[in-house]
């Protein structure tokens, strides 16, 4: 055996011997329980999903009546303290670093929030223009998809550090590292926000992916593929698509084209603009951590959970471990909560009540004709109207006859994945290095790479 072999297995073995059953424990008890509450799916006798999505169900069923009046309450909070901030900049918000960066934001960022209040405070209380209070738009966003992101929000911003902060992601990440690298660009802990939001809500990805990358484990451009990328819808709700649409026998037809088509936008994605101009630099206000590379002589497996109890040893305070979930849950409901319903209702108020859309998805009524897609001028405005919300093209195509055609609408409106009602405004109303102009982009092109791919399945299929 040579030094450089003996200097290997001595350092081994002196890592090995540095943790303590208690230490393995710290890593293992909080991670399985995270595993249980954030990948593992179950059945809530209407579909698969998650503990932590299912428990956040039965939280809004049972303070459905309150929460809408409860989430108005946030987003005004939210604006009243971000008025505060950017107005009398008082030192108890600036002097503090999660105080200042929650309340102390932009000018458009402020102004967003303001209409975002505005658009709440109509919808809750009718009093006002109709095309905002609408059951289709201001009137759905609070009170049926604000309350389910309050309640998921709530929970997960409490649980996330049992998947961020006791090794879970360092064990994954080694685990994966020669999958995600060379295939996708990224980062092998990348893996885990991707199954997290496959099992459980994309909502739940991006979240997973803000937290990492404001921590310093993902480049600007890792956190912008991966959260336009690998947040994709749930199981649960790729199944609410094709039963709306009646076309629940093709359900294993339809995921398989649904993943195949997914895949091949996750591999070509990174390589081209605008996610490939994306800076390699981390978030401004962290260190970036960089992947560390595996030494000679340790298998994925070991490296991996050596990282993963590292980590967890240094979590040391249940205390601080509670504050932190309790600022997640205040970032999302005043940082994002507000940036939802502005963007959200913006989009679909233009779907709704102007020919915008149906305006612009007349490029494509030649592109699904030469496709041979039965009903292409019908399909056409479900093309783009799935920017407003993932839900409208299912609605727009539920009556279109042709089976081949519903079955197109159904793939591509999931496989576009960005959506300003709910996906596109956490995205903005986060700290991901995201534009408007990116996601319109990222939208246009996986639209580009999936549709022909979805086409081709259908005639297969059908």
């Amino acid at each position: 055996m040579t030094n450089a072999s003996n200097v290997r297995a001595e350092r081994k073995e002196a890592s090995q011997r540095s943790f303590s059953v208690q230490d393995y424990m710290k890593f293992i008890l909080p991670s399985l329980i995270g595993i249980m509450l954030f990948i593992i799916p179950i059945s809530n006798g209407e579909g698969i999903t998650i503990p932590v999505a299912f428990l956040a169900s039965q939280l809004n069923n049972v303070f459905v009546d309150q929460i809408p009046a409860f989430a108005t309450g946030v987003i005004i909070l939210s604006v009243l303290g971000s008025l505060i901030a950017v107005i009398a900049k008082p030192q108890f918000i600036i002097e503090n670093t999660f105080l200042n960066k929650l309340l102390n934001v932009s000018k458009f960022w402020l102004i967003a929030r303001v209409l975002g209040a505005i658009f709440t405070v109509i919808a809750l209380t009718e009093v006002g223009p109709e095309f905002i209070s609408s059951e289709n738009t201001g009137g759905m966003l609070l009170f049926s998809l604000l309350p389910i992101l309050l309640t998921t929000f709530l929970l997960a911003g409490f649980l996330l550090p049992l998947l961020l902060n006791f090794g879970l992601l360092e064990f994954f990440g080694a685990l994966t590292m020669k999958i995600m690298r060379p295939i996708f660009k990224l980062p092998g802990r990348s893996s885990l926000d991707c199954l997290a939001s496959w099992v459980g809500d994309g909502t739940i990805g991006v979240l997973l992916t803000t937290k990492q990358y404001e921590e310093g484990y993902y480049t600007k451009r890792e956190a912008a593929v991966i959260a336009t990328t690998f947040s994709v819808v749930s199981i649960t709700f790729t199944i609410v698509v094709i039963q709306y649409l009646n076309l629940d026998k093709y359900f294993l037809h339809y995921y398989a084209t649904i993943v195949i088509a997914g895949l091949a936008a996750a591999v070509i994605m990174p390589r081209i603009p605008p996610l490939s101009r994306k800076a390699d630099t981390g978030y401004e206000h962290a260190t970036l951590v960089k992947e560390t590379s595996i030494p000679a002589g340790t298998s994925y497996a070991q490296w991996g959970l050596e990282q993963a109890v590292s980590k967890a040893k240094t979590n040391t305070s249940i205390k601080a471990t509670l504050k932190e979930g309790l600022q997640n849950v205040l970032d999302m409901w005043m940082g994002v909560l507000p940036i939802v319903m502005a963007i959200g209702v913006t989009a679909l108020v233009i779907a709704e009540f102007t020919p915008v859309f149906s305006i612009l998805g007349k490029p494509f009524e030649p592109i699904l004709t030469l496709m041979q897609i039965p009903e292409a001028d019908q399909a056409a405005q479900t093309m783009v109207v799935g920017f407003a919300d993932m839900f409208l093209p299912a609605i727009i195509g539920s009556g279109i006859e042709s089976e081949l055609t519903r079955f197109v609408i159904a793939c591509v409106s999931v496989t576009q994945l960005i959506y300003l009602s709910e996906m596109g405004g956490l995205l903005l109303g986060s700290k991901l290095p995201v534009s408007f102009k990116d996601l319109v982009l990222i939208f246009l092109i996986r639209t580009a790479i999936t549709l022909p791919i979805v086409a081709i399945a259908a005639h297969i299929i059908f």
